[in-house]
C-alpha cells in the first residue's frame, strides 16, 4: 500500500469509496437520519467521474429510479434508513422478481416508525429477509468497522451484478458515524465482478432464459439494441406475463435456488476464541464490538467464551452456526433488539444447545460489562 492510500474515514463515507471502486455510477436517495451523509458525498463525487446522483421525491421513487438506471446498465444504489427502508419494499420485491442488479444500504436506527433518528439499532434484521411479500431470497450483509464497510460495500455489488438481485447492506448508527483509519487498495487489487452479458444477438435474445446449467440469465441493458419486457408479474423466458402454473413454480424456485445452491460463495462469517470455548457469542455489526472487548475481558477472567459474527446476515450461515453449537455449552446471541436474529440462531441451534439472548432498543450501545455480566449470569 502507498502511505497516501491510508484514510481516516466515517463509515457512511468508506460506504460510497467501497461503491465507487465496485463501479458505481449511479445514486438516488432522499434524506434520511443516519445515512443522509451517504447522499451528499455520493452528490460530490459521482460527477466528478461521470456518474449521476439524484435526490428523488421520496423513498419509493429513489429505489424505482436505482431498478431503472440499474436496467440500462448502470450499477446503482440507495441509501435509507428505518422508515425509508420500509417504503423501499414494494420494489425490492420487484427487483427481485425482475432480477435486477441494484444495493441498497440500510443504516438502522431505533424504531418502529420515526422512533430515534439519531441513535443505533438493529431492529431491521427480520424486515430485510421477509419485508416483502412473496417467496424470494435475500442477500444482506452487516459490517462491523469502517473498513469492511469498504469491503462489504464492494462484495455487496459483486454479488448483486453475479446473481442478479438486491442485495442489503444492514449498518447501524455507531458503524456509519464512527471514525478509523483505513487503507484503500489499488485498483489494480479490487475483485470487480460485472453480469454476465448475453452472447446471442438482440433478435435470439430471451432475457429470462438460463443456459449451460446456469441459473442466473445472460442480462442486456436498455441502449445496446436490445428490446425485452421487464415486469414484476410471473414471466416466461421472454419476459411476458403468464398464468401458467408450471412456469411460476419453476421461475420462484428458480429464484430460490439461485442463492440457496451458492451460499459457500455468499456466506461469510468471522470467528474469535472458539477453538476452547464453552460459550459462544453471536453478534454482528457494531454489536460485535462490545461483545469482542467482553470476550478479551472475560478471557483474562479464565472464562473460555468466544464470538461467531456473520458478516453475511440472509442467507444465514446455518451449516456454521449448527456445528458451533454441537461444540459449545451455551449460545448467547447480543443484538440492539429484542432477539430478532436470535429467532434464527434458536431454530438452527435448539436440539444441539441452549440458546440465549441479550438485547437492548433504548437507543444505547451495549457495552463489554454488560456483556460479561451476563455471561456470568448464564
Amino acid at each position: 500500500m502507498k502511505r497516501g492510500n491510508i484514510k481516516l474515514m466515517q463509515g457512511n463515507e468508506a460506504c460510497v469509496e467501497g461503491a465507487i471502486a465496485a463501479g458505481m455510477r449511479f445514486y438516488s436517495g432522499y434524506p434520511i437520519t443516519p445515512s443522509t451523509e451517504i447522499a451528499e458525498i455520493s452528490a460530490a463525487k459521482l460527477p466528478r467521474i461521470g456518474g449521476k446522483f439524484i435526490q428523488m421525491e421520496d423513498e419509493i421513487a429513489s429505489i424505482g429510479a436505482v431498478i431503472g438506471a440499474s436496467l440500462t446498465g448502470l450499477k446503482s444504489m440507495t441509501a435509507t434508513s428505518g422508515p425509508g427502508f420500509s417504503l423501499k419494499q414494494e420494489n425490492i420485491g420487484y427487483a427481485a422478481m425482475a432480477e435486477v442488479p441494484c444495493v441498497i444500504v440500510d443504516v438502522q436506527r431505533g424504531g418502529p416508525s420515526t422512533g430515534l433518528p439519531t441513535s443505533p439499532a438493529q431492529g431491521d434484521v427480520m424486515q430485510a429477509r421477509w419485508g416483502t411479500h412473496g417467496d424470494h431470497p435475500i442477500i444482506a450483509l452487516s459490517p462491523y468497522s469502517v473498513k469492511e464497510t469498504y469491503e462489504i460495500t464492494i462484495e455487496a455489488f459483486n454479488l448483486s451484478e453475479r446473481y442478479r438481485t438486491p442485495v442489503i447492506i444492514l449498518m447501524d448508527e455507531v458503524i456509519a458515524h464512527m471514525r478509523e483509519k483505513i487503507e484503500i487498495p489499488d485498483e489494480n487489487e479490487i475483485e470487480i465482478v460485472d453480469r454476465l452479458k448475453p452472447k446471442d444477438k438482440a433478435e435470439d435474445y430471451n432475457p429470462y432464459e438460463i443456459n449451460d446449467g446456469d441459473l442466473v440469465p445472460a442480462m442486456a441493458s436498455f441502449g445496446e439494441g436490445y428490446r425485452y419486457h421487464v415486469t414484476g408479474l410471473v414471466h416466461d423466458i421472454n419476459g411476458f406475463p403468464t398464468n401458467d402454473s408450471k412456469i411460476a413454480e419453476s421461475l420462484i424456485n428458480r429464484l430460490t435456488k439461485k442463492v440457496e445452491e451458492n451460499t459457500q460463495d455468499i456466506v461469510k462469517y468471522d470467528e474469535y476464541f472458539l477453538e476452547d470455548a464453552e460459550i459462544a457469542l453471536i453478534a454482528y455489526g457494531g454489536t460485535a464490538r462490545s461483545v469482542k472487548s467482553a470476550v478479551d475481558m472475560a478471557r483474562k477472567e479464565n472464562i473460555k467464551v468466544g464470538m461467531f459474527r456473520p458478516i453475511t446476515i440472509w442467507p444465514s450461515p446455518e451449516k456454521q452456526i449448527l456445528e458451533l453449537a454441537k461444540t459449545v455449552k451455551k449460545i448467547i446471541v447480543v443484538e440492539m433488539n429484542l432477539g430478532q436474529y436470535y429467532l434464527e440462531v434458536d431454530r438452527i441451534a435448539k436440539k444441539s444447545t441452549d440458546v440465549y439472548k441479550y438485547g437492548r432498543v433504548n437507543g444505547e450501545l451495549i457495552t463489554p460489562d454488560e456483556i460479561l455480566s451476563y455471561i456470568k449470569e448464564v
